[in-house]
């Protein structure tokens, strides 16, 4: 009873060790490799982009261990639309933000491939005249084939960059950065584990679905990291890193997180679920026709405000239909 009266309060306090544990991971890993000359470009490529989205990696693949799927789809499909709707949507509202021409004409294009593909994964049995659809293990593999792929594109994008795309790194010493590994594993670990526990008893204590509480609670927790990232560099006038945060934060959410929490355990289509993978679609197309419309090649503040007042309505109406 004392379990299920505390659950909404560790659900939200399980995302303190969570994103501390994601820094110091960050922090220590990045060090030791500084020490052991491993090149920046290595280090931003791997564990800065890794550490980003630590959060949503570890609590799905607790989720996909302890067999919740419905907060395994919920929580990468969440991020992936309030990465565009509310965060993109509070960060132009403190400035327009410019888009990169290889913004525009490659990673936005891709970050809408990946909601098609994950919709169509997702809907495999479909098409195959099954009784019943996930994404499966072959599934997994084919995104995590995408993510090396983007991985690709994006080192060559870097070394035509030159060396001013190297991430500032602090240095540590050895041990310090091995004890900052260690404790960051082990905050994430119990982070994951308090909110994946707590949700599950939230929801069964609310009456709601898992897949509600994935897309709101979770997924805005787990999302903390790009929305103080994207609208710091926002307010600083820094909209290449506002949008690039958001849009590779989505292709890591859909093809590595999703493809390894699918390699890990199979992830059926919960009920509701083709609403929440569409509305990422939606999200993602608007995002590319916003940047043709308007200003040209620019999210204002009233397209912002679009973003807001959509997002606005697919919360209304997850909480209306639960």
């Amino acid at each position: 009873m004392y379990a299920a009266m505390l659950a909404p309060v560790l659900l939200l306090v399980g995302f303190v060790p969570l994103l501390f544990g994601a820094h110091w991971l960050v922090e220590g890993a990045s060090s030791l490799a500084a020490r052991l000359n491993v090149p920046r470009l290595v280090i931003g490529l791997t564990i800065v982009a890794f550490g980003t989205s630590a959060p949503e990696l570890v609590v799905n693949l607790v989720a996909s261990v302890e067999g919740r799927p419905a907060l395994v789809l919920s929580n990468v499909i969440g991020s992936n639309v309030l990465n565009i709707l509310l965060i993109l949507g509070v960060a132009a509202l403190f400035r327009d933000l410019a888009v990169q021409s290889s913004t525009t004409w490659s990673e936005i294009p891709l970050a809408l491939l990946s909601a098609l593909v994950v919709l169509v994964l997702a809907n495999d049995g479909v098409l195959e005249g099954r009784s019943f659809s996930e994404v499966s293990r072959i599934d997994g593999l084919v995104l995590l084939g995408f993510f090396l792929v983007f991985m690709a594109y994006t080192v060559n994008l870097l070394l035509r960059g030159g060396a001013e795309e190297d991430p500032p790194l602090k240095l540590y010493s050895i041990g310090r950065s091995f004890l900052m590994i260690i404790g960051g594993l082990l905050l994430l670990m119990l982070g994951a584990d308090l909110i994946v526990d707590s949700a599950v008893t939230v929801a069964t204590r609310l009456g709601v679905s898992e897949r509600l509480i994935g897309l709101t609670i979770v997924s805005a927790g787990t999302s903390l990291p790009e929305l103080v990232t994207s609208i710091v560099a926002a307010r600083k006038g820094n909209s290449d890193l506002a949008i690039g945060n958001v849009v590779g934060s989505n292709l890591f959410n859909a093809f590595f997180i999703l493809g390894a929490s699918a390699v890990v355990a199979p992830v059926p289509l919960v009920p509701g679920a083709n609403l929440d993978l569409l509305v990422n679609l939606g999200a993602s197309s608007l995002l590319f026709l916003f940047v043709f419309t308007g200003s040209g090649r620019h999210i204002d503040r009233r397209e912002g405000l679009a973003f807001l007042v959509l997002y606005a309505i697919y919360l209304a109406v997850l909480i209306g239909v639960r």
